[in-house]
């Protein structure tokens, strides 16, 4: 890589560019009722991924792994949302949302609402899940009931693997309260001095020590147990019950376990900085040492214990969620590991390949020459995607490979594979890194030296955004002429998640497409005014401009009395602007159904203002995270998919595409099948009420539990010929979702 001067080194500045927004892009006034809050509409999404721990109906694994996510999204909820509205109030900020609430509104609300859900996720681990993990012979043992054999078991794994690797924490005058790391597990101890060694009189003094468990320990320790049974102990209970070992002289007279959860946002000035990564790698070390914000305390501890460690860790009672259930719940996910029993376990997932996709022998370029194809991961294999990147990288008629990677799969992506292969071939190889990429900093650091030193020409994008965009072009040499292949995605480049997120996938030669990727790579890469797109909509140039404009089409359709419908597939809705604008298009007529798998500000049904709109949420297996809308009726609609969700952040102060859908089979289906289907489910399906709750949507008929329907469709249609489609045939009739 080829040294660059300050204003050029790894970001661009983007002064010169020029930003298209609506017309009402600046209006910030807004009347708080029309507005659900952005923190607790995400509250309420993590209550639905909670509730799905209790359903009875799944796996007793999957439901485990419904805990332990909600606890883990917990985590990045405090790290990030949490230490915001803190930082807010420190900062005296009086600027408030579309909702009108003040940050110190918004935390009290907060604070109410996660006490609540952290006793019901307490009550799920105790009432639910440990009763029938035991009934069917998995035992998470505390050391108070360890058998005979269980208690010389743990004794000798804690003096020989865990006793070497502790290091015990005095807290005193001359000992500091430890800079504990971010989300570790800690053991509180009380201790006093022993009998034999305390001055006669003396007081019977309090100390404090802390005790970190060892990160690079597993977390469940396996115990003895009977034949067909499953035994195991938490790390932190077997050290809290030889910690003494550590403290000779002393007698324990407590312990209790906390956990500490700190302020992780990052804070970089990208125009200050002449390194970014040398800076975002300093960011991140400072991540992990950041405001203590919440304070998780084992139930059975003291008030005494809970004010040393308030003091220590400078948290306030609020911040302070007594549990009973282990802490890290997504930590005991590992049990499944130990156990091979099916029925205890979701249905093992085997992607569907399209039959022209099957053909191994044939270049994957010359299958897409003959049509366009659209992916619905994981339903259908992600594996086409990386033969696309694959192949690229070793056909000697490619003269050239580009990338976006947002997220990938580390030093065992394929991808990063690929482009260095690319690389090595001769092949001008480019890829455009983020590395502002939320708690996947410190890997996509790693991966994007790794390049550059492969030879890989690595760019990190324009100076204040992120580059979210999915997007991937191949350049190849056919004959006389030069022809492009475009990969377009609302998912990242990561083949793991790929089996657990929903997405799309479209990989294409069209022309106009082709011409527009080419543009925003040159754009990305070089120095050049936002050209004129052809097909894409781009943020932050006019992404929300676009979509204001098709929303307000279709209320201009049913102003006049014509056919009106929209159906929007997203993660989030949360900006102001295209609330409005979908609020006017159902005042004037147009039906319009939202399925927004997360946060929605939007409040659905309101008589006189969202009657027209119904609000949709699927939480299932797979994690919903494609973006995908269509507008119009279904006869005559306009179908895209996209990298962004509706929110501010996606729109103006990222790089997004929104990509049509031209091939008109491919708009029938995902009309029909990827917007439709879920439309129709009345198993894992919730729709929003105009207050903020949710609820199970009823709806007479056979079940319909759309994640499976879909993989079921997905199978039988991997087992038909697809007919290859005429990109010049007129659009057929859709088929109502209705």
């Amino acid at each position: 890589m080829e040294p660059s001067t300050p204003d050029d080194l790894l970001s661009r500045r983007t002064d010169h560019l020029k930003i298209v927004k609506p017309a009402d892009a600046s209006h910030t006034e807004s009347e708080p009722r029309l507005f659900l809050n952005r923190e607790l509409s995400w509250l309420a999404f993590n209550e639905r991924v909670l509730e799905e721990a209790t359903d009875p109906s799944l796996p007793l694994y999957e439901r485990l792994k419904f805990l332990g996510i909600a606890s883990s999204n917990f985590d990045e909820f405090f790290m990030i949302r949490v230490a915001g509205l803190k930082q807010q109030i420190l900062g005296r900020v009086v600027e408030t949302p579309a909702d009108g609430m003040t940050p110190a509104e918004q935390l009290a609300a907060i604070t109410a609402k996660v006490h609540a859900l952290t006793a019901e996720q307490d009550r799920i681990w105790r009432e639910e899940l440990c009763p029938q993990l035991a009934a069917a012979g998995v035992a998470v043992v505390a050391p108070e009931a360890f058998s005979p054999e269980q208690r010389t078991f743990a004794r000798n794994h804690f003096a020989v693997n865990v006793f070497p690797a502790l290091t015990p924490l005095a807290v005193d005058p001359g000992h500091p309260f430890p800079q504990l790391r971010n989300r570790s597990l800690n053991i509180a101890v009380i201790l006093s001095k022993s009998q034999g060694r305390r001055r006669a009189r003396a007081p019977k003094e309090q100390l404090l020590a802390v005790v970190q468990v060892p990160m690079v320990l597993g977390r469940l320790v396996r115990l003895p147990s009977e034949p067909g049974k499953h035994s195991f102990a938490l790390l932190g209970d077997v050290i809290s019950a030889y910690v003494g070992d550590l403290f000779p002289g002393y007698e324990v007279r407590q312990t209790a376990r906390f956990r500490v959860t700190r302020n992780s946002d990052l804070l970089v000035d990208e125009e200050e900085s002449e390194d970014l990564l040398s800076t975002m790698q300093e960011e991140l070390r400072r991540r992990e040492l950041g405001a203590a914000v919440r304070l998780e305390l084992s139930a059975t501890a003291s008030p005494e214990v809970e004010q040393m460690l308030s003091t220590a860790l400078k948290v306030e009672s609020v911040d302070i969620y007594r549990t009973a259930s282990p802490m890290q719940l997504q930590d005991l996910m590992a049990l499944e590991k130990h156990d091979s029993r099916a029925e205890l376990r979701a249905e093992p997932l085997v992607p569907a390949v399209p039959p022209p996709l099957r053909d191994t022998d044939t270049p994957i370029f010359d299958i897409i020459k003959k049509q366009d194809i659209l992916l619905h991961h994981p339903y259908e294999s992600y594996d086409p995607v990386v033969r696309f990147i694959d192949e690229a990288a070793d056909d000697p008629n490619v003269l050239a490979l580009k990338m976006t990677l947002y997220r990938t799969s580390g030093g065992d992506s394929p991808f990063v594979r690929a482009l260095s292969r690319a690389a090595a071939n001769g092949k001008q190889a480019t890829v455009l890194v983020e590395i502002k990429a939320r708690f996947d900093e410190a890997n996509n650091i790693a991966w994007a030296r790794r390049l550059e030193e492969n030879g890989v020409h690595v760019v990190y994008g324009l100076i204040g955004y992120k580059t979210h965009c999915k997007v991937a072009l191949v350049v190849r040499r056919e004959g006389e002429s030069i022809k492009r292949y475009v990969h377009i995605g609302t998912g990242n480049y990561h083949p793991q998640t790929a089996r657990q997120y929903t997405d799309l996938s479209l990989l294409t030669t069209r022309n106009e497409l082709a011409e527009d990727a080419s543009a925003l790579f040159n754009m990305l890469t070089g120095y050049c005014e936002p050209p004129h797109w052809k097909r894409l909509a781009v943020a932050p140039f006019d992404l929300q401009a676009q979509v204001i404009g098709l929303i307000t089409k279709q209320a201009e359709r049913a102003r006049k009395g014509e056919p009106a419908r929209i159906i929007a597939k997203m993660n989030s809705l949360v900006d102001p602007s295209t609330i409005r604008a979908l609020y006017a298009a159902s005042q004037a007529g147009v039906d319009i159904d939202l399925l927004v798998r997360g946060i929605c500000c939007l409040r659905a049904g309101v008589k006189g203002l969202s009657e027209r709109i119904r609000v949709i949420s699927v939480v299932d297996r797979f994690l919903e995270h494609a973006r995908a809308f269509a507008f119009g009726p279904p006869e005559a609609c306009d179908v895209f998919i996209a990298s962004a969700d509706w929110m501010p952040r996606n729109f103006v102060r990222r790089i997004e595409i929104m990509a049509p859908i031209e091939d008109p089979q491919l708009k029938q289906r995902l009309y029909n099948e990827v917007l439709g289907t879920p439309l129709r489910d009345n198993v894992k399906a919730r729709m929003l009420l105009p207050d903020g709750r949710y609820e199970r949507v009823q709806r007479p008929g056979p079940p319909v539990r759309s994640q499976t329907a879909l993989l079921d469709t997905a199978r039988a249609t991997a087992q038909l010929p697809l007919p290859l489609a005429n990109p010049n045939e007129s659009a057929p009739t859709f088929r109502s979702v209705s």
